[in-house]
């Protein structure tokens, strides 16, 4: 009940045709326009709804909104109301933005970090599915889940696990946690870090054979290679890294587990269990003091 999915994030970004670029090259993901209001904006279709991730054309590079799905409008007044409770101030999004969203509700408030989070109820299918490279088997699928760094690591648990009702899956003691909303291990990392940022955004495949054929098309053309193929400890996903043109990192992956009622969140430990090689510092490479 309540949020019951990752639904869309929507980026400032400097250079969009450098962002589309890389997902076509890479990824076989192309980009369909629209505008909201005057505007113009890029929304890249990761599965068969209207769009994951929407980017639109900015004097700077920054985190614009994120989207979580819930599952009904009484959901939706239930979530408000303890939104509200917790001090957090709750608006509607306009009609323009209900529509390019795809929903028939919207909601949103500012998180401790200073991003816009927004709560939509309902998702405009527009295709049977997205076109995709002959060799995709089916390639990419959606939207998986982002990781947000922030010195107010506190008060963003406090946020989704006490409001948002996220759980705790597992977590790298004492400053990294994974949350979920759904079956799947997590649609949330928190970590800790001097500056707020996103360290990086995860795009689900549909086998482990894309995530190769992905990682080949990506030395074909250039794509930088941030973190190498490897599988992680927690969820056992299999992934490797590209940095995008805003500098921080996509993840390419396949092979997240599930996880049941009855999980017992913990510490575990190891970040991978082989692979993941960094080119740059791992900032989560030793729990953070």
């Amino acid at each position: 009940m309540g949020v019951c999915k990752l639904g869309y994030v929507s980026l400032n970004v400097t250079d969009v045709d450098a962002w589309t670029g890389l997902f076509s090259r890479t990824l076989g993901v192309e980009a369909t326009s629209d505008k909201i209001g005057a505007q113009d904006v890029a929304l890249l279709e990761l599965d068969e709804f209207k769009y994951r991730l929407a980017l639109y054309a900015s004097a700077e590079d920054s985190p614009r909104e994120v989207g979580w799905i819930v599952d009904s409008p009484t959901e939706l007044d239930r979530i408000t109301r303890r939104l509200t409770h917790a001090g957090f101030a709750v608006q509607d999004g306009s009609a323009d933005e209900t529509e390019l969203r795809g929903a028939t509700h919207l909601r949103w408030f500012t998180d401790p970090a200073g991003y816009r989070v927004e709560l939509a109820v309902g998702e405009s299918k527009v295709r049977s599915g997205p076109a995709r490279p002959v060799d995709a088997s089916p390639g990419v699928t959606g939207l998986g889940h982002f990781v947000l760094a922030s010195p107010k690591l506190d008060e963003l648990r406090e946020l989704y696990e006490s409001v948002l009702e996220f759980r705790v899956t597992d977590y790298r003691a004492p400053g990294l946690y994974f949350l979920r909303c759904n079956r799947t291990h997590h649609s949330i990392a928190l970590a800790w870090a001097e500056t707020t940022s996103i360290h990086h955004l995860e795009i689900e495949h549909g086998s482990l054979d894309d995530v190769g054929r992905a990682h080949d098309r990506a030395v074909a053309n250039g794509v930088p290679i941030s973190i190498s193929l490897g599988r992680h400890m927690n969820d056992k996903a299999i992934s490797f890294y590209v940095k995008n043109p805003s500098g921080f990192h996509l993840e390419i992956g396949y092979g997240g587990i599930k996880v049941s009622e009855d999980w017992t969140p913990h510490d575990f430990g190891r970040s991978d269990v082989w692979g993941h090689q960094h080119v740059e510092a791992n900032p989560f490479a030793a729990p953070a003091s």
